[in-house]
């Protein structure tokens, strides 16, 4: 990426991708035998990862009926490419994996049961609204545990790495699929980078309940979309805050710092599950949240669909952003005064230090001067658009900026947002 290092960076090719030969040769070799070779339905799936991980517990079967759902959707709907099938199947098993190792810990352990997931800290807002940024500045707080890239596709390691008679290979493994991932999209580490080490979204998490807006964010499944927007997810956050005491159990610290787009329709289920969160969320003009959110969407769809198009992306993720920005709206009431931190996009960008110190003393952190130099290193080390800036445009998904404001006035009254043309 040394070549767009501040940049401007224009994707041309969100339509039509320009993947790389060997990608191609891959697709046109397996496109014969992927359906045979890759199969998605449920029964398939539990059985191999059943064989894989050598168990058979789930730990409950409330996983069942999304899965269902998700790969009736992926079927009908995805139009998968032949390595795109192969992608979501390991991504499908390693999430039943998850679900396998979580149980058999839980049984041996049933102590992790007792943990107190105490005062999680969440950052809620939609990307492109300083939500990355905040987070991985909040994650270097001493006091605080996040949860690195490689650990949230892997977070609980097989019984056998926990006794120690083997190796813990998930951090190479997490390494190996960046790559795979870079050498499709080299542009998204200027959309979102992503690095093993670096902290992630729980959504990871929720995705081995199989309830999340994650996968109809990298896949199109909108039936999916749907029915996960219809479901009472109470459920999906409790298996969450198991997994949670799973992590803190077998490694400190034990207060969280959460991030998630998907928490703003889901203000209820997060609270119901964590009472005493403290939430800051994190405001900007939508139009430009949609630009770039949509960018981000079409351009990751080509790493397993045949097909891109970008003007269904704006139909259904226009609309998705305005109905989780209404909920948000809809839900905020529910939030006690005292556990809730506005954050404007404008204001973060004029002092990021200053302003994740003013959330460390709203969240009861200590906000001394350690932990502004601790800030202070890491934003030097990964600055905003080191990888260049991307050219966001809403017309490449046949959207207005006119439009999404009036849809989403009262929003933007509510929380004083501006426009940023």
């Amino acid at each position: 990426m040394r070549d767009t290092a501040g940049r401007s960076i224009r994707i041309d090719d969100l339509a039509a991708p320009r993947l790389p030969r060997a990608l191609r040769a891959a697709n046109a070799l397996l496109a014969p035998v992927a359906r045979r070779l890759f199969p998605l339905d449920p029964g398939s799936l539990t059985a191999a990862a059943r064989r894989r991980e050598r168990a058979g517990d789930f730990g409950d079967a409330s996983f069942e009926e999304p899965l269902r759902v998700l790969c009736d959707a992926l079927a009908r709907e995805a139009d998968l490419s032949p390595v795109g099938r192969l992608l979501a199947r390991e991504l499908l098993l390693g999430l039943l994996a998850t679900r396998l190792r979580l149980a058999a810990l839980l049984r041996e352990h049933p102590e992790i049961e007792r943990e107190r997931v105490e005062a999680p800290l969440v950052v809620l807002g939609l990307p492109r609204t300083g939500t990355t940024h905040l987070h991985e500045l909040l994650a270097q707080h001493p006091s605080l545990r996040s949860l690195p890239y490689w650990e949230s596709l892997e977070p609980i390691p097989a019984r056998a790495v926990r006794l120690g008679a083997q190796p813990d290979r998930r951090r190479r493994r997490c390494e190996q699929a960046l790559r795979l991932q870079h050498w499709v999209m080299p542009l998204f580490p200027a959309l979102h980078e992503m690095r093993a080490d670096a902290p992630h979204e729980e959504i990871q998490l929720l995705a081995a309940d199989f309830r999340t807006m994650l996968f109809d964010a990298s896949a199109h499944v909108p039936s999916y979309g749907a029915w996960y927007r219809s479901q009472d997810q109470t459920s999906a956050y409790r298996f969450l805050q198991r997994v949670l005491q799973a992590l803190q159990w077998l490694r400190g610290p034990k207060r969280w710092v959460l991030k998630s787009p998907q928490h703003l329709g889901q203000l209820g289920p997060l609270l119901a599950v964590f009472p005493d969160a403290r939430i800051v969320h994190t405001h900007r003009d939508p139009a430009r949240v949609v630009a770039s959110m949509c960018t981000m969407l079409a351009y990751g769809l080509r790493m397993q669909s045949r097909r891109v198009d970008p003007l269904a992306v704006g139909r259904l993720w226009g609309e998705r952003i305005a109905a989780m920005l209404d909920a948000s709206l809809r839900d905020r009431a529910l939030v006690p005064a005292a556990q809730v931190l506005d954050l404007r996009f404008g204001d973060f960008m004029a002092d990021e230090i200053g302003a994740a110190l003013r959330v460390c003393e709203f969240a009861g952190l200590p906000a001394h001067d350690g932990v502004r130099r601790r800030f202070e290193r890491y934003q030097a080390a990964h600055p905003r658009g080191r990888h260049g800036r991307v050219d966001y445009r809403l017309a490449d998904f046949g959207l207005d900026a006119g439009a999404i404001r009036a849809r989403l006035r009262a929003y933007a009254m509510q929380f004083g947002v501006d426009s940023e043309d």
